[in-house]
């Protein structure tokens, strides 16, 4: 990755797998979609249950919606009732060779695909041979998974994403070399394995790795291969002929073109292991109709009973909530968003691969839902959702504005403090008290004046939620937000609580809170013991460590490399055991932080660095990312002692204050 992560960054990076990191500065604008008045002669219906009425509503949108986000092709599919009411498709599948999309174009739906992975587990749970409330290990045929809380993990943690492991994307590999090998879940998951760091059930985080291990679980149970099984027991039943777990001859050949949204194509994502219960599928428009209709006639699809309506119900039911009025998930589904339901009880599941996009949306109650695949990786899909709901489900009522109250200084302290996300670790949010109000910033929300509405849940200016969550102890441990700016639908973030101080660190050092707060996201930690050695050297490679986990940006193993060899460019015979300088130091931190020189301060460094770092450590002063014992004089000349050996305690200020502080210009008080 060459640039920092920041809004849009991040976006992209979070939707190579999953929708529900929906966060882009293109989702800014959607709430700003209203019905389109394309649609205003057509008398409307309580629902989408007429062809001609769907199509006038849904033409116009996708040809606006397609050229705004530069898709060149997408299928959409509604049914209602028991009925396919639309099934068509825009534009092409391949702009090139001018193949359109129609109800049999093939397209990976990515994490759509965890649903299929719920209702295999709730079919064996309808059979007795798997209990959600049980210890997922029992079904693991001897496999162990760390666990660090003295809680046993079990299916129904795993499939509500509150599992509570520390990487829940360690098992998200995919690239073209993959489309055509053959790795199992047996022999890949042993080797990728998360520890459980946070009490099962406790916090909310978009996990990738549940739904791969509780495929694995249905495998080993009925002793059938995962693929296998969804064939047998799901895609056959329902009829769904071009559906599969795995690549195909016929599927790839039918397969939509992937293009960036540049408009650039490119080649097919696959996965590894080869079988991914959390996002292998691809299937059609044709096939998921049949898959919905299922859905909303309690699991029974023509005249058989696929699973059971308990199961079905308990999929269809929030499970997890950050507040009782803001649902998260149920078994395999999510809910974000929840405003563009309008009132209206939504189950929802996005996916996205590179050069693919897809979202299941379901309305029980209304009978009614609608999914799409386009061929590149936008959130055009939001957009579409929220004029949907509009159009057929306008919202009944106005929403009352809430009654706030006043926040006490004594009561916000238990608010006040640093959090961070418990999927991307480089979104770290600070809380604090200014002028009677409880204050949150970070790199993706900005700086927000939050208003309470009750103690634990607080409303920013624009009218986002923000729900605080408190352990048994009734400690302030975990918030989730709301709003698409805040990416609050990627993950809860977890309240970070300073350690025991080291005892080689005088209370007084200038260094001390740099030292802390590090010490506190283990990403700096003792030496021995509990002595720090702030005065003590380190090596290149020890930096880098340290580095990478200061960034936080990383969420898939592959975005790892990447890093790694970014953070080295320009550095002259990088050596993992070379102790590090401090040009050095600034020249890695610069080319992952990628920060531009303040203009407004103008710096000049007065000793001699090598010519390749002297722009890092520029770009790092004029934004005051320096260490204590380097003083900015007023006329902005400074002395950095570039070719020094770095020390630890200066490695600590260095990490702080360019990737714990969020919003640029940083500078020093």
């Amino acid at each position: 990755m060459k640039k920092a992560i920041n809004k849009a960054s991040l976006a992209l990076l979070l939707i190579s797998t999953s929708m529900i990191s929906a966060c882009s500065q293109q989702s800014l604008e959607v709430g700003e979609l209203k019905p389109s008045t394309s649609t205003a002669n057509i008398q409307m219906t309580k629902a989408p249950n007429n062809a001609k009425e769907v199509e006038s509503f849904a033409d116009p949108l996708f040809a606006e919606k397609m050229k705004k986000y530069n898709v060149n092709g997408s299928s959409f599919v509604v049914v209602h009732d028991g009925k396919v009411v639309v099934n068509k498709g825009y534009g092409y599948a391949d702009k090139e060779k001018k193949i359109p999309v129609n109800k049999d174009t093939v397209f990976q739906i990515a994490s759509v695909s965890k649903t299929f992975t719920a209702l295999a587990v709730m079919q064996q749970v309808d059979k007795g041979k798997l209990k959600l409330d049980q210890d997922v290990q029992r079904y693991l045929g001897g496999l162990k998974i760390p666990n660090k809380t003295g809680k046993a993990l079990t299916l129904f943690d795993m499939l509500t994403y509150t599992s509570g492991v520390d990487y829940p994307d360690i098992t998200t590999i995919t690239g073209p070399e993959y489309v055509n090998r053959n790795i199992s879940m047996k022999a890949f998951i042993p080797k990728h394995m998360p520890t459980v760091v946070r009490s099962p059930g406790e916090a909310y985080t978009y996990d990738n790795f549940s739904f791969l291990l509780a495929g694995y679980a249905v495998e080993n149970v009925t002793g059938i291969p995962f693929s296998r099984y969804m064939e047998k027991n799901i895609f056959k039943p329902l009829g769904m002929k071009s559906t599969s777990v795995r690549f195909t001859p016929d599927l790839l050949k039918r397969m939509a073109t992937h293009y960036s949204p540049t408009g650039d194509p490119h080649p097919t994502y696959g996965h590894a292991p080869t079988d991914g219960p959390q996002g292998s599928i691809l299937s059609t428009g044709e096939d998921m109709s049949k898959y919905m209709i299922m859905q909303l006639q309690n699991g029974k699809f023509g005249g058989k009973q696929i699973v059971s309506k308990k199961s079905m119900d308990m999929m269809h039911a929030y499970q997890v909530f950050a507040d009782k009025t803001i649902p998260i998930a149920t078994v395999g589904f999510e809910t974000y968003f929840n405003d563009f339901a309008n009132g209206q009880h939504v189950v929802l599941k996005g996916g996205n691969m590179p050069g693919h996009s897809s979202l299941m949306v379901l309305v029980p109650e209304q009978k009614t839902a609608f999914f799409m695949s386009y061929n590149n990786d936008s959130m055009m899909s939001l957009d579409v959702y929220d004029a949907f709901m509009d159009h057929y489900f306008p919202r009944a009522i106005t929403v009352k504005k809430p009654t706030y109250h006043q926040l006490e200084e004594k009561e916000a302290q238990k608010y006040v403090g640093l959090y961070q996300n418990t999927r991307v670790f480089a979104i770290r949010t600070h809380f604090s008290y200014e002028n009677g109000a409880l204050v949150m910033e970070d790199e993706t929300a900005g700086k927000q004046v939050l208003k309470m509405i009750h103690p634990l849940l607080f409303e920013d200016a624009e009218g986002n939620k923000l729900a605080f969550q408190k352990n048994k102890a009734g400690e302030i441990v975990y918030f989730y937000y709301t709003s698409p700016k805040g990416l609050g639908v990627v993950a809860q973030s977890q309240k970070i609580n300073l350690k025991p101080p080291f005892a080689d660190v005088p209370q007084k050092s200038n260094y001390r809170s740099h030292i802390d707060n590090l010490h506190a996201l283990n990403i700096v930690n003792a030496k021995t013991g509990n002595l720090f050695n702030p005065k003590g050297t380190m090596t290149q490679g020890e930096f880098a460590d340290a580095l990478l986990l200061a960034h936080g940006g990383y969420i898939f193993p592959d975005e790892i490399e990447k890093i790694k060899k970014q953070l080295k460019v320009g550095i002259p015979k990088y050596d993992r055991t070379t102790p590090i300088t401090r040009q050095v130091a600034a020249t890695m931190i610069q080319n992952l932080k990628q920060i531009q020189p303040d203009q407004a301060t103008q710096v000049k460094l007065l000793d001699a660095a090598d010519a390749w770092a002297v722009q890092s450590i520029q770009a790092l002063a004029s934004q005051g990312i320096v260490d204590p014992d380097t003083i900015i004089n007023t006329d902005g000349s400074f002395t950095f002692r570039p070719k020094n050996l770095l020390l630890r305690q200066e490695a600590s200020a260095l990490l702080d204050l360019a990737f714990d502080y969020h919003a640029l210009p940083i500078k020093q008080k």
